[in-house]
C-alpha cells in the first residue's frame, strides 16, 4: 500500500464537501423514515401490515447487494479513485428512482402493493450503489484516525441538517403544493428533494481526495469475508449499530401517528409554518445536530465504546420516561424527545468512526485493505435495522387494530404509545449492553496506527 505520509488535516472545504455528501443521502432516507410508512397507509392506501411486511421482506436484496457493492468497490481503478465515482455515476439514477417510489399511480390494492416492492426495492439498490462508495471514502480520505473523526463529525452534522430541512419542510411543502391532495404533494416535493441530492453529491465528489491508496486487490472474496467475520470487534458494532437504528427508526416513523391520533395534531401552526408533528421532528433534528457537533469532544475525554454505551442507556431511561407524558405536555415531549435524539447523535457518528477503526483493524491483521467490503456489510446492518425499525410499527398498528383516518379505539391509541416510546427504549437498552463487549480501545488504536504506518513507509 502506498500513501501520502505527513498528509495536512483536512481542509475545512474538504471537510464540509464531504459531509454534505450525507445531507444527499439523508434528503430521501431521512424522508423515507419520517414519512414512508406513513405515506403508504395513510395517503397510498395500502394497509399497515402489508407495508410492514414489504419493507422487511425487500432487505433480501440488501442482504446480497450491500457486501457486492462493497466488493466491486473494493475492486474498482479509475483516474478518480475506488470509492468517489460513483458519486457522479449514481447521482442521477437514485434521483430518479426517488420520484418514481412516490408515483402513487391507482393500480387497486394489489397493483399498489407490487409497485411498492418494485419501487422501494430499486431506490434502495440506487442507495447502496451510492452510499457504500461513499462510507467507504472515509475509510481512505486520510490515513489518521484524528482526521477520519473529524470527517465523520462533519458528516453526521450535514447528515443532520439534511434530516432537519426535511423534517421541517417536508410536511409543509406535502400540504402546499398538494394544495390539500397529500398524493400529489409527496409528488411534487419529492422532485425539489431529488434535485437536491444530485447537485449536493456531484459536488461532494468534486472537492473530495483519496489520500490512502491500497494497493491492488489480491485477495478473493472468499477470504475478504473470513477476514471479516475473525473481526469480533465488528461483529459486535454491527448488531449494536442494528439496536440503535432500529430504536431510531421505529420512534422516527411513529411520530406521525404519535401526534395525530394522541396528542391529536390536526396541522394547525403553533410556530412559524409548523404544527405539532413538524416542531417536534425539529427539535429533535436539532438535537442530532448537536449531538455530532460534539462528539470529537467527548471522544477525546471517553473510550469510544464506553461513550457508546453511557448514551444508549440514557436514551432508552428518556423513552420509559416519554410513555407516561399525557398527551397535551407538549413542552416536555419536545424536551425528552430532543434530549433522546442529542445521544443519537453523538451515537451514530461514533459509530461510523468505530466502523474505520475495524478497517484498519483488519489491514493490520491481513495486510489487506476491505474498506469497501467492510462499510458495505455494516451498511447492510444499518440498513436492516432501519427497515426493522420502520416496519415494527406497522405490525403493532395492525396488532392493536388500527384504522387509517378514523377515530382511534383506546387499544390502538395504546399501541401507538407503546411504538413511540417503549419499543425504540428497548432497543436502546439492548445496544447499551452489547457494546460493552467492543474489544478496539484508544491505546490499540494507536499501536494499530503507528505499526501501519511503518508498513506503507
Amino acid at each position: 500500500m502506498t500513501t501520502k505520509y505527513n498528509s495536512p488535516p483536512l481542509s475545512f472545504k474538504e471537510k464540509v464537501g464531504y459531509g454534505m455528501g450525507d445531507m444527499a443521502s439523508n434528503f430521501y432516507m431521512g424522508f423515507f423514515s419520517l414519512f414512508l410508512l406513513y405515506y403508504y397507509t395513510d395517503v397510498y392506501g395500502i394497509s399497515a401490515a402489508a407495508a410492514a411486511t414489504m419493507l422487511l421482506v425487500t432487505k433480501i436484496i440488501d442482504a446480497v447487494s450491500d457486501p457486492a457493492m462493497g466488493l466491486i468497490a473494493d475492486r474498482t481503478t479509475t483516474k478518480w479513485g475506488k470509492y468517489r465515482p460513483y458519486l457522479l455515476w449514481m447521482a442521477i439514477p437514485y434521483a430518479l428512482l426517488g420520484y418514481l417510489l412516490f408515483l402513487g399511480p391507482e393500480f387497486g390494492d394489489t397493483g399498489k402493493l407490487i409497485f411498492a416492492y418494485i419501487t422501494y426495492s430499486l431506490i434502495m439498490l440506487a442507495y447502496t450503489a451510492i452510499n457504500v462508495p461513499y462510507s467507504g471514502l472515509m475509510a481512505v480520505i486520510h490515513p489518521q484516525s484524528g482526521e477520519r473523526t473529524k470527517a465523520a463529525q462533519f458528516r453526521f452534522i450535514f447528515a443532520s441538517v439534511g434530516s432537519l430541512v426535511v423534517g421541517a419542510s417536508a410536511k409543509p411543502l406535502v400540504d402546499y403544493l398538494g394544495g390539500g391532495d397529500e398524493l400529489l404533494g409527496f409528488r411534487l416535493t419529492i422532485i425539489l428533494f431529488a434535485i437536491l441530492s444530485v447537485a449536493v453529491f456531484w459536488y461532494t465528489f468534486a472537492v473530495t481526495k483519496e489520500r490512502v491508496t491500497p494497493k491492488k486487490h489480491e485477495s478473493s472474496i472468499k477470504e475478504d469475508f473470513a477476514t471479516l467475520l475473525e473481526n469480533k470487534s465488528w461483529i459486535i458494532l454491527v448488531f449494536t449499530g442494528i439496536f440503535v437504528v432500529v430504536g431510531l427508526v421505529a420512534r422516527f416513523a411513529s411520530i406521525a401517528y404519535y401526534t395525530k391520533y394522541y396528542m391529536g395534531d390536526d396541522g394547525t401552526n403553533i410556530f412559524l409554518w409548523m404544527d405539532e408533528t413538524t416542531l417536534i421532528i425539529s427539535c429533535g433534528l436539532l438535537g442530532q445536530l448537536f449531538g455530532a457537533l460534539i462528539t470529537p469532544k467527548l471522544v477525546t475525554l471517553f473510550e469510544k465504546h464506553k461513550l457508546m454505551f453511557a448514551i444508549n442507556l440514557i436514551h432508552a431511561l428518556l423513552l420509559f420516561f416519554a410513555f407516561t407524558i399525557s398527551p397535551d405536555n407538549l413542552a416536555l415531549t419536545i424536551i425528552v424527545h430532543t434530549l433522546g435524539i442529542i445521544t443519537f447523535g453523538i451515537a451514530i457518528t461514533l459509530l461510523f468512526t468505530m466502523y474505520t477503526d475495524c478497517v484498519e483493524y483488519g489491514e493490520w491483521k491481513t495486510g489487506n485493505n476491505s474498506a469497501g467490503l467492510t462499510v458495505s456489510a455494516s451498511m447492510f446492518s444499518l440498513k436492516f435495522g432501519s427497515a426493522v425499525g420502520g416496519a415494527l410499527p406497522g405490525f403493532i398498528l395492525a396488532a392493536f387494530g388500527f384504522i387509517a383516518n378514523e377515530t382511534q379505539t383506546p387499544e390502538s391509541i395504546e399501541g401507538i404509545r407503546y411504538m413511540f416510546n417503549i419499543l425504540p427504549g428497548v432497543f436502546f437498552l439492548f445496544g447499551a449492553i452489547l457494546i460493552l463487549f467492543y474489544k478496539i480501545d484508544r491505546a490499540q488504536l494507536t499501536q494499530i496506527e503507528n505499526d501501519l504506518a511503518q508498513r506503507r513507509n
